[in-house]
């Protein structure tokens, strides 16, 4: 699979799109075409800027200054029999991730809480594996009733792969709030990544979700090796199914899965990307979610101008930036906290860290005791002992998540 996002203007040339121009179009009710999105993909990094500040017109008109702040809880970890090529939960990965089976419920809502702490609206409970059975759907409702009784402001976002009749009802009976499935990437391109279900199983999902009166969130992962014809098939698709929210996650190349080693993206490639999300779905809820770190670099805050959503610290099996550094970084950035306006987000920081410090450690079963214990396999130390991560993986990108749900260590938060 060969790209062009990255810089695709050598390819097609000078761009000579007006940014802010398409903005003011689009703000009267203008839908971008396949020509203009593809125009935003090609506009060369010296005009990537003002393309960013034309993005943040729309987002500034929809979000105002704020920044949604999600958390995730893994539910479960690993073992998941799909073939999903850029997974490192995937059957067959070698990657060295934690593994382990269903949290309890009140380990679950433990962990949630670190992040509602931080200044989260929304908590986002994921279990790997191809779709759930009624009794995991039970399972997860009993946490999230547990969770809304606890906190009833915070929204819960289920994500637990595709549904079948009546298990999105089950959910929203529950109390949860969304559903997240993505889509991933294009239909075109979906055959090349995953062979075990279809993107068509993944849209009947979405639509599921929908019909059963849940927020809709799905989106993306950016990096997989697709043409810029095919990233605006994917989005236009995102677009036309409605998705409520839509989370942009570049591709983590984890070791010991078919896309390690796979660099395709450039921070200003990934500026542009969310930058033609924002205008093709201007009143969207656009979230810079797994891989933003490594990717974005020094332009994580710079991609606030289009993006109005993040998650906060870690990610399903990878290490994300600190929350209390999230947190700053929004500050540093002018924006606040949605639902914490009053507050600065570095007072949220402080108030996340004092937390934090005062926890217990969140329970844990007894085999998930020691280090990634009987997670991945290779008999790593516990990280409380000073030893630096498991194995190979230890100082690579990503950096694979070794505290939080499934250890006794606390979370990233």
């Amino acid at each position: 699979m060969n790209s062009n996002i990255a810089n695709p203007a050598q390819a097609q040339g000078e761009n000579r799109l007006d940014p802010g121009q398409l903005a003011e179009k689009i703000l009267a009710g203008h839908r971008i075409t396949e020509s203009e999105a593809l125009g935003i993909l090609a506009t060369p990094d010296s005009a990537t800027m003002p393309l960013i500040c034309a993005a943040g017109i729309l987002r500034r008109q929809h979000f105002g200054n704020t920044v949604k702040v999600n958390y995730l809880v893994n539910l479960k970890s690993g073992l998941c029999p799909e073939d999903c090529t850029y997974c490192s939960q995937r059957l067959g990965s070698t990657a060295e991730i934690l593994k382990y089976t269903w949290l309890k419920p009140d380990e679950a809502v433990a962990q949630a809480g670190f992040g509602i702490a931080g200044g989260a609206s929304r908590v986002c409970m994921v279990a790997s594996g191809k779709g759930p059975t009624d009794r995991d759907v039970d399972r997860v409702a009993t946490m999230v009733e547990q969770l809304k009784d606890e906190h009833p402001q915070v929204e819960v976002c289920a994500c637990l792969g595709i549904l079948k009749d009546g298990q999105a009802a089950r959910l929203k009976d529950a109390g949860a709030d969304a559903y997240n499935h993505n889509l991933n990437t294009s239909e075109s391109l979906y055959p090349e990544i995953c062979t075990s279900h279809s993107y068509q199983d993944r849209v009947k999902t979405v639509e599921q979700a929908q019909s059963a009166g849940l927020s809709s969130c799905s989106g993306l992962i950016v990096g997989l090796g697709e043409t810029p014809e095919q990233l605006v098939e994917a989005i236009f698709a995102l677009r036309d199914l409605g998705s409520e929210s839509i989370p942009v996650n570049f591709l983590m190349p984890f070791d010991g899965t078919p896309m390690q080693g796979t660099w395709l993206l450039t921070p200003m490639a990934c500026l542009r990307i969310l930058a033609l999300v924002r205008m093709a779905c201007p009143d969207k809820e656009l979230r810079i979610a797994g891989g933003r770190e490594m990717h974005l670099r020094s332009l994580q805050s710079t991609a606030l101008e289009a993006a109005n959503s993040i998650f906060l610290g870690d990610y399903l099996t990878s290490e994300g930036q600190g929350a209390a550094k999230d947190l700053q970084m929004i500050a540093d950035a002018g924006f606040v906290v949605l639902g914490q306006e009053s507050s600065s987000p570095s007072e949220v920081a402080r108030r996340l860290q004092d937390a934090a410090h005062a926890a217990p450690p969140a329970p844990a079963e007894e085999e998930r005791a020691g280090g990634c214990g009987s997670g991945c396999g290779t008999g790593c130390a516990p990280a409380q002992s000073g030893a630096a991560g498991c194995g190979a993986a230890a100082g690579r990108e990503p950096v694979l998540r070794r505290r939080g749900a499934g250890t006794m260590e606390g979370p990233n938060a």
